[in-house]
């Protein structure tokens, strides 16, 4: 395959380089806390014992005439000390008072930059309002010691259910926790859903005065959310597009089309692939293993579900067993030739690469050369270029099923494969259609026990995946519409999305967890030198690439690349239609391109080489705002950054460092104190060891790099008049640990890390301690 052009690689930016310091500025007196060495009543009393030791008392053995001889030289001596004491006196307390002037003169012009304002945006007003609903970590310890990341079936704790042995003491205590931990999971932050709550947001917005692109996007939206005119229209727009693909045989009115003609318009116009699955990706994973079962309680339902699909597009009720027992002959065939994962990891035969010349070769009955490059449309392919296949034994055997049945005469008039690519075709516009269709779709789901077959992949080389994403179809209907509109106009709202991060105040976020997180890691205490310098060599060869959509400069060239695009608000299945064209002309830019720099839908960073990338979706409200007080971002994001990049590079560091054993013993043994439960907990497993670890350690460089912000820019507003320390660990309070893909990983709520974080450093503004257990905290941190 030629050479990726230049000018088509995306546009990738990040801060590479850390701001010079201003000269005189230091940070912020919040972390400056000096407290007094002495309690007060302690140096009371210390004053008391000094006076006393240093009275004129006389002393034992002294002689009478020498203390009157000694007082009449006191008295003389008195004459000429009090002029004296006076003037040193004065003298004293006019130098106090200049040497004060000038302190607070200089002291407080040198820290005016440094006095925390309000803030007064709308996103800090929506962000005060939420966390007004939040319990506080430090007037509501208890809500954070005494219960864990949320209830699970039988309400019990996240400790008990990891040690499998804890039990709640009473059923009244367990329905009080299980109301509190329903109001705060109504506050806590999830990552995924507050990204699709953020797009729905903005479709569901009536600003008028945005582009056209915009406007499209929102009408395509709406016109997925009205379900009553898919229910209206019924099915009539799919047997409509049937036969303008010559019909199908059910009908009884085919045009007996060519397989691979109806294949390719299928694959091109349609986004539709009924033999295999076409993905675009660089570094390719496999997810296409296929397990097959074949009980009658499986075929049973399959049965119906094909009947009743047939019945409502009004296939003749005469003929339909017929045509569904072909359908299900072909798909068990297809079935039984799928390779399992595990076998071709064995032999070697995931991603095989092969030119398109080779593919025809070996399996003959596709057009491959015809099908990819209608795929592909425009970009021009030549049999020489080469794909990656996922599954070679199962293409090969596919195209020997398909020969199969084109070359039997007697199914030469009922087109069983005309039929399956039709089936296959209604499976792609389900979400376009009556609802009926969804319904017959879900309760077979449902029966199956969310069971499936999945066809096997082939895979292009140099190109990076994409997988729209598929939502259950129980869920709610906007989250599918916010999916469906991301598909065909990713690009509108990944330009809606760079507003967040068009200041810089997420690519100077990200230069300072990444320069905090380096230095924690150098602090570890590693098994060897050989290891500390191979982790440190990973860590500091990544470069961080904040994906943008530099292409699109301004509205205007927004608008004229949708210029094309006619949204009908109450006409959906023809929008969704358009909608596959989009997302065909999606996949074949990528296949030219370096990586798909708008995968607004991924909340996470991943590596791909050297880099890391970080997509946008990190950095949208209520998680992050360019607005928001610097302790909000970098107690949220900051926080989700660092644990997912530690993730990322160390996943094996519990045997590469001696420190994270010592303290995941150690946050768990202050959690078991806290919480009553040391005699009856047991000790935390290896993997659950390190997690506590990371998730700690991320908070520790979240709060780091916090700091070093502030000695750059000592500057930062608050809301509802908290302390920024406060306010960073209240913000970071509200990440919910059960949206994270290793929560089941965490034995104890990630809030509690703030109790073992206050118990080591003197930045917290009270003293965390739960009054509902005796137990007081470590006086050492971990």
């Amino acid at each position: 395959m030629s050479e990726t052009p230049k000018g088509l690689e995306p546009q990738l930016s990040s801060s590479s380089s850390q701001p010079e310091p201003e000269r005189g500025l230091h940070p912020s007196a919040l972390f400056q806390l000096h407290l007094p060495t002495q309690e007060p009543a302690e140096a009371n009393h210390q004053q008391q014992q000094q006076q006393t030791e240093l009275g004129l008392q006389p002393l034992p053995g002294t002689n009478v005439e020498q203390q009157q001889a000694d007082e009449r030289t006191k008295t003389a001596w008195i004459k000429y000390q009090c002029p004296l004491s006076l003037f040193i006196l004065g003298f004293c307390s006019c130098a106090a008072i200049l040497g004060m002037t000038y302190y607070l003169h200089h002291f407080l012009h040198k820290n005016q930059a440094a006095v925390v304002t309000p803030c007064s945006s709308p996103a800090c007003q929506r962000a005060s309002a939420h966390l007004s609903m939040a319990a506080d970590p430090f007037t509501h310890p208890c809500d954070y010691f005494m219960f864990s990341c949320g209830p699970d079936s039988e309400g019990h704790h996240r400790g008990q259910n990891m040690q499998g042995h804890q039990r709640a003491k009473s059923r009244g205590r367990q329905s009080k926790t299980r109301e509190d931990r329903h109001v705060k999971e109504k506050s806590t932050l999830d990552r995924k859903t507050e990204l699709f709550q953020y797009i729905r947001e903005i479709l569901e917005s009536n600003d008028s005065l945005t582009s056209s692109a915009v406007q499209k996007a929102k009408s395509f939206y709406r016109s997925c959310l009205d379900t009553r005119s898919l229910d209206t229209a019924g099915v009539e727009p799919f047997l409509t597009l049937i036969q303008k693909l010559g019909g199908w045989p059910v009908s009884g009115q085919w045009n007996q089309t060519d397989f691979n003609v109806t294949l390719s318009v299928l694959m091109r116009d349609y986004a539709t692939f009924p033999f295999f699955n076409l993905y675009v990706g660089k570094d390719p994973n496999d997810n296409a293993s296929m397990m097959t079962k074949r009980y009658i309680e499986t075929l049973r339902p399959f049965l119906a579900s094909c009947q009743r699909y047939l019945a409502l597009l009004g296939a003749p009720a005469s003929n339909n067993m017929i045509h569904v027992g072909m359908f299900i002959s072909l798909s068990s065939e297809l079935a039984v030739a799928a390779t399992p994962l595990s076998h071709r990891m064995a032999k070697g035969q995931l991603y095989q690469r092969m030119t398109i010349k080779e593919l025809q070769h070996k399996a003959p009955a596709v057009d491959w050369l015809g099908c990819l490059q209608a795929a592909f449309h425009p970009q021009p392919l030549m049999e020489d270029d080469h794909v990656l296949l996922h599954n070679l034994p199962y293409i090969v055997q596919m195209s020997r099923t398909i020969a199969k049945w084109l070359t039997r005469h007697e199914l030469s008039n009922s087109g069983p494969l005309h039929t399956f690519m039709v089936l296959n075709l209604l499976h792609t516009l389900m979400p376009a259609l009556d609802s009926r269709i969804s319904d017959t779709a879900n309760n077979l789901s449902e029966t199956l026990g969310h069971t499936g077959v999945r066809q096997h992949n082939l895979h292009f080389q140099n190109t990076f995946t994409v997988d729209g994403g598929a939502l259950h179809q129980a869920a709610p209907r906007w989250k599918r519409c916010v999916l469906e509109t991301e598909r065909g106009f990713h690009r509108v709202l990944a330009y809606l999305f760079r507003e967040n991060i068009s200041g810089g105040e997420a690519e100077e976020m990200i230069y300072d967890i990444l320069s905090s997180l380096k230095s924690q890691v150098h602090q570890l205490k590693w098994t060897d030198d050989e290891t500390l310098e191979f982790v440190m060599k990973k860590v500091k060869s990544i470069t961080p690439r904040l994906v943008t959509t530099k292409e699109i400069s301004n509205e205007a060239e927004l608008d004229l690349l949708f210029s094309q695009v006619s949204v009908r608000v109450q006409s959906f299945f023809s929008n969704y239609l358009q909608l596959l064209s989009l997302w065909q002309k999606r996949r074949s830019k990528l296949l030219n391109e370096q990586n798909d720099g708008t995968d607004i839908l991924s909340v996470s960073p991943s590596l791909l080489g050297n880099d890391l990338i970080i997509p946008m979706g990190m950095f949208i409200p209520p998680l992050f705002h360019p607005t928001y007080p610097r302790a909000m971002n970098y107690g949220v994001v900051g926080f989700l950054f660092a644990k997912d990049v530690l993730h990322l590079l160390l996943p094996e560091i519990y045997s590469q460092s001696e420190s994270v054993r010592a303290v995941g013993e150690c946050v768990w043994s202050h959690y078991l104190t806290v919480t009553g439960k040391e005699k009856s907990a047991l000790p935390l497993p290896a993997a659950q060891q390190q997690e506590v670890w990371l998730q700690y350690s991320a908070l520790q460089i979240a709060l780091k790099a916090y700091k070093e912000s502030l000695t750059k820019q000592p500057a930062d507003t608050s809301v509802s008049g908290f302390s920024l320390t406060r306010l960073f660990f209240m913000s970071f309070s509200q990440v919910n640990c059960h949206t994270d893909p290793d929560h089941h990983l965490m034995p104890l709520e990630p809030s509690f890390l703030i109790s073992a974080i206050c118990a080591k450093s003197r930045l917290c503004p009270t003293n965390l301690e739960c009054p509902k257990t005796t137990q007081r905290y470590l006086a050492l941190g971990c």
